[in-house]
């Protein structure tokens, strides 16, 4: 699985083609031979894969109880919108319209990598929910990362 890193500020030119900047190219070598996956965020949002990594993440969401109303919402509803990007020359991938106004991204964005994925923002949005960090962010470690380190202890 990649791990990607880094944070990078983009502009999408008039017909929402969005450049990947060399740094992160660099750390998708598999992204012209296999393709991306992009799809919707939990917040207002989108989230690109790679193939592989999604293909991971649709075999899980097949292992569920589909006979469950909430389940199969939960499916329909990570998966709308949901789309394979590939790379042109020029190293641009064109990201759905329906997307793009879902996460109300236009013009700036911001590239947030997270582990094996990788967040795209409107640069507004992204700004704004950083500008509402948590005042005291070492509370929020010891309870998101406190009981994990217990129970890694106790291992």
């Amino acid at each position: 699985m990649a791990h990607f890193l880094g944070e990078f500020d983009c502009k999408l030119d008039a017909k929402g083609r969005l450049m990947i900047p060399a740094g992160l190219k660099k750390q998708l070598p598999e992204a012209e031979r296999e393709g991306l996956v992009v799809n919707r965020g939990f917040e207002k949002h989108l989230v690109v894969y790679t193939r592989k990594e999604w293909e991971v993440i649709v075999d899980e969401l097949s292992k569920l109880n589909t006979y469950e109303k909430k389940t199969r919402e939960f499916i329909r509803y990570f998966t709308r919108g949901a789309s394979e990007l590939t790379l042109d020359a020029a190293n641009r991938v064109l990201l759905p319209k329906s997307l793009l106004e879902y996460a109300g991204i236009a013009g700036e964005v911001v590239l947030s990598c997270q582990f094996n994925k990788i967040e795209i923002w409107a640069k507004d949005a992204y700004d704004s929910q950083l500008d509402n960090e948590p005042e005291n962010f070492a509370n929020l470690a010891e309870e998101v990362m406190g009981n994990a380190a217990r129970r890694n202890a106790n291992d």
